[in-house]
C-alpha cells in the first residue's frame, strides 16, 4: 500500500493513481466517519460541522476561493451565541490567562513528581520555583485586583509560563511566529469559556500580518522586553 506512510495535510487523504503513485486529494466531507455530538465543531462561517474531518474536507474543496481562505476551526462544540467582548473584558483577559498558564505548569509539575514524562528536566527546574512560591495564592478563581497585584509583586513568576505556551504552540514550523492554525488548538478549546480570546489574539497581531511574533505575544501578556 503506497499510501501507508504517505502524509497528507488536514482535509486531504491519500489516493494512489493507476501507476500506484500516491497523491493527496480532498477528503469528501460526506465520507467522513460518524461522530458523537460532543465531537461537533463550529467553523468561522458560524456553521456546525459533524467533526474536524468534515470541516477540513469542506475547506479543502473550497481551496482557492475567498470562502476557503476564510474558513477555519473557530471553536470546539456546536455553534452557539458568543457574546461580544467589551474593552474592559479584553483588558482583564491577560490577568486570567497568565494565572491559568502558571497553574497548568504547576499541575504538570505535580504530576511529574509521581510519574515523570510531561516536562523535560530543564522545564521541571524552571517550574520548581513556581511550585515552591505558589502557595501564597489559594487555588481557585481570584478577583482581577488580586491577580494584578500578584503580577506586579511577583512579575518574575509569570514570564516563563507565557514563554512556555508560545513555544508549545510554535511547532509547524518552529520559527518564532504563530499562524492561525498554530493558535487554533489553544483558541478553539477556550472560546466557549473565554469569549475574549479571539479578539485578544487579533489585537496581539499589532502589525496585522496574520502572524503573532514572540515579541507581540509577550507584549500582549504584559511581559517586558
Amino acid at each position: 500500500d503506497t499510501c501507508r506512510n504517505f502524509h497528507c495535510k488536514r482535509g486531504k487523504v491519500c489516493h494512489a493513481d493507476k501507476q500506484g503513485k500516491p497523491h493527496c486529494i480532498c477528503q469528501d466531507p460526506a465520507a467522513c466517519p460518524p461522530t458523537k455530538d460532543y465531537e461537533h465543531v463550529c467553523g468561522t462561517d458560524n456553521k456546525t460541522y459533524d467533526g474536524t474531518c468534515q470541516l477540513f474536507g469542506t475547506k479543502c474543496q473550497l481551496e482557492g476561493t475567498k470562502m476557503g481562505r476564510q474558513l477555519h476551526l473557530d471553536y470546539m462544540g456546536s455553534c452557539k451565541y458568543i457574546p461580544p467582548c467589551t474593552d474592559y473584558e479584553v483588558d482583564q483577559f491577560p490577568l486570567r490567562m497568565r494565572d491559568w498558564l502558571k497553574n497548568i505548569l504547576i499541575q504538570y509539575y505535580e504530576r511529574d513528581l509521581n510519574a515523570s514524562g510531561i516536562l523535560t528536566e530543564k522545564q521541571r527546574n524552571k517550574v520548581k520555583k513556581l511550585y515552591q512560591n505558589d502557595k501564597r495564592l489559594v487555588a481557585g478563581d481570584h478577583p482581577v485586583e488580586l491577580l494584578l497585584h500578584d503580577f506586579e509583586k511577583n512579575y518574575h513568576m509569570y514570564v516563563y509560563p507565557v514563554h512556555w505556551q508560545f513555544h508549545q504552540l510554535d511547532q509547524h514550523p518552529v520559527d518564532r511566529l504563530l499562524t492561525h492554525s498554530e493558535l487554533a488548538p489553544l483558541r478553539a478549546s477556550l472560546v466557549p469559556m473565554e469569549h475574549c480570546i479571539t479578539r485578544f489574539f487579533q489585537e496581539c497581531d499589532a502589525d496585522q500580518d496574520k502572524l503573532v511574533a514572540l515579541k507581540e505575544w509577550c507584549h500582549c501578556f504584559g511581559i517586558k522586553e
